[in-house]
């Protein structure tokens, strides 16, 4: 070899075996070494021979009687199968030192992350339940319940009639109570009669006292809405 020339693969895996007994010269074995460290594939055939060799010294030494001992071929068949089965265990073991490796750079992040998100979640859904609990009483609550000031009823203020109308309602079989029912403008736009007679004579007397009555019409926050008064008649009986 030239010391000048930079060898090939094909050369320097031919001088293995001389690499390996030492047969070189000191700048051939340079020259090996330094392509071994630049060539992975020469690198991983060299660790392959180099295997073998000691996987051989390993026999011990020929017996001085036995110059070939008959069991020789079994012993390099077993060697050679414990080299390649230590072999298969380091690329088994680098296989899962790089997935290793690439599950904690990669994926193992990631689902810290995603499973750290999920927990915050539910914690903050969980606080915010509990704040509900605690501060979102619902306030009882009822028909026609209303606080006072909120809400009034329609309260009759006059009736511009004849007075002697109001006074001949009601018959000796009772008082006459009726439900008048006002808008916003303190007018009634339609009755019923609860208790009482309930004659035609009657009804007229009634719608001829609501026609000519004037309410303080009910109010719901200040405001005028329509409502409900409830008025209650006992005078003489109906003159006929």
């Amino acid at each position: 070899m030239s010391p000048y020339a930079t060898p090939g693969c094909s050369h320097v895996r031919a001088m293995f075996a001389d690499y390996l007994d030492g047969r070189l010269t000191g700048l051939e074995m340079q020259i090996i070494s330094t392509h071994l460290k630049s060539c992975s594939e020469c690198d991983a055939r060299f660790s392959a021979e180099q295997g073998i060799v000691h996987a051989l010294s390993s026999l011990g030494p020929v017996s001085g009687k036995d110059k070939e001992p008959g069991n020789m071929p079994l012993r390099i068949r077993v060697a050679i199968s414990q080299e390649r089965a230590r072999r298969h265990r380091n690329t088994l073991a680098n296989t899962i030192a790089r997935w290793d490796l690439a599950w904690r750079n990669t994926v193992g992040p990631f689902l810290l992350q995603l499973s750290a998100g999920f927990a915050s979640a539910v914690l903050l859904l969980g606080m915010v339940t509990v704040l509900v609990g605690m501060f979102a009483h619902p306030e009882h609550a009822a028909a026609q319940d209303e606080p006072l000031g909120m809400a009034t009823a329609p309260r009759l203020l006059y009736s511009s009639g004849p007075s002697a109308d109001v006074d001949q309602i009601g018959t000796v079989n009772g008082p006459v109570v009726v439900e008048a029912y006002v808008n916003g403008s303190g007018r009634v736009y339609d009755y019923r009669i609860v208790t009482g007679p309930n004659d035609p004579q009657t009804r007229s007397q009634v719608e001829d006292m609501l026609l000519f009555s004037v309410f303080e019409p009910a109010r719901f926050f200040g405001q005028p809405v329509r409502g409900l008064a409830v008025l209650s008649f006992s005078g003489v009986s109906v003159h006929g």
